[in-house]
């Protein structure tokens, strides 16, 4: 495409800008500060750490103070911030069969091993406006919370055995071992298809939620073969490790922190193994945060990536290209840039069209002449 400097509007850039921060702060009675964000806005904080691909909740929680709450435009800081960081370590393998949970669910199982715990969530709740919350003050909030005391230590939060497991003991599911070698990453290598199964993870992890919301159900509606039952979905913290960075045997490894995730383990129907037994298939889900919807899309797109078909969904290259929030919102977006030269081009190439046919121009076009040369 042919595109054009903006010449000329450097002070106009400028007061651009500045109005952005006018309409941010005008007719406020209160600026929101970064972890009043982090705190109260925590489902869109998580969901901006996942689509930014950086978990780092004050951050994110910047980003979006920033971009005045769109989420695509954090999403794009938190990447451009990311970029300029170093890179010293690969963590092994998270474990979130591990991780000290705050809510843990299953749909295929009424009974499982520590019983249901629902944790935080909306989904129990009518989906009615709150009129209260036009009001809140801090007195109240401070009774609530006197009140519904939450402060559990760490070493009490419990954690529990993996549905999938108790499957994979009865030779339901077939059994994989997790090997700790390099992943492919696409921050730093070129994408090419068919893509390794790492890269498959590792965009679909840092996918746009509702982007991939819509192309799961669309599967899940009849254009894929994917409609399956959430075996576990978790929500808690892991913990993070690194190979010891000194010497070592390669075994020792050192404690780092740990991350809240949401993980989702779909079970999918069966097929027959090498062994001629029947197995249910897994879809697997896993994002920073606690962002639910999009586990369970990951976990449908993931399964869907692994079987062959002709539907959009089983499409890696149309799933892969298409569920990334800063590579859709600026290829959108750059359409606001100037177009000058190619849509002159088109004009030329109209009027040469119309001359040649022996058509005389009409009085719309005759009006553009006067923007349409330089």
């Amino acid at each position: 495409m042919g595109y054009v400097a903006v010449t000329g509007g450097t002070q106009a850039i400028e007061y651009a800008a500045k109005l952005v921060q006018t309409y941010r702060l005008k007719h406020v009675r209160h600026v929101l500060q970064t972890d009043e964000i982090k705190n109260q806005m925590r489902l869109l904080v998580d969901r901006i750490m996942g689509e930014g691909g950086l978990y780092a909740p004050e951050y994110a929680a910047l980003a979006l103070k920033q971009s005045e709450g769109d989420p695509a435009e954090a999403a794009f800081l938190l990447r451009a911030y990311r970029s300029t960081l170093p890179r010293n370590h690969y963590s092994l393998t998270v474990e979130p069969r591990e991780m000290r949970v705050i809510r843990r669910i299953s749909s295929a199982f009424k009974d499982i091993p520590g019983g249901q715990f629902l944790g935080p969530t909306y989904d129990y709740t009518y989906r009615l406006l709150n009129f209260n919350l036009c009001d809140d003050a801090p007195q109240p909030v401070q009774q609530f919370l006197n009140e519904f005391n939450l402060e559990v230590p760490g070493e009490e939060v419990p954690t529990f055995e993996k549905v999938t497991d108790l499957l994979r003991s009865q030779g339901l599911l077939p059994r994989v071992p997790a090997r700790e070698t390099e992943p492919f990453d696409v921050t730093r290598e070129k994408l090419a298809f068919p893509a390794p199964r790492s890269a498959r993870l590792q965009i679909l992890a840092r996918g746009e939620t509702g982007a991939m919301t819509a192309l799961a159900y669309s599967s899940m509606r009849g254009y894929g073969v994917v409609h399956p039952t959430v075996g576990e979905l978790r929500v808690g913290y892991a913990a993070v490790h690194i190979p010891y960075p000194v010497g070592g045997d390669g075994e020792e490894s050192v404690y780092v922190g740990e991350v809240m995730l949401t993980e989702a383990e779909t079970i999918n129907s069966f097929t027959q193994n090498d062994r001629e037994n029947v197995e249910f298939v897994l879809g697997y889900g896993l994002t920073f945060g606690q962002n639910e919807v999009k586990a369970i899309a990951m976990a449908i797109l993931e399964r869907s990536l692994e079987t062959a078909g002709r539907a959009p969904t089983q499409d890696e290259e149309f799933v892969l290209l298409h569920i990334d929030s800063v590579e859709a919102h600026g290829f959108v977006s750059h359409l606001k840039l100037p177009h000058y030269i190619t849509f002159q081009s088109m004009l030329d190439r109209i009027r040469q069209t119309r001359e040649t046919a022996g058509e005389k121009s009409g009085t719309a076009l005759d009006r553009t002449s006067a923007f349409s040369h330089s």
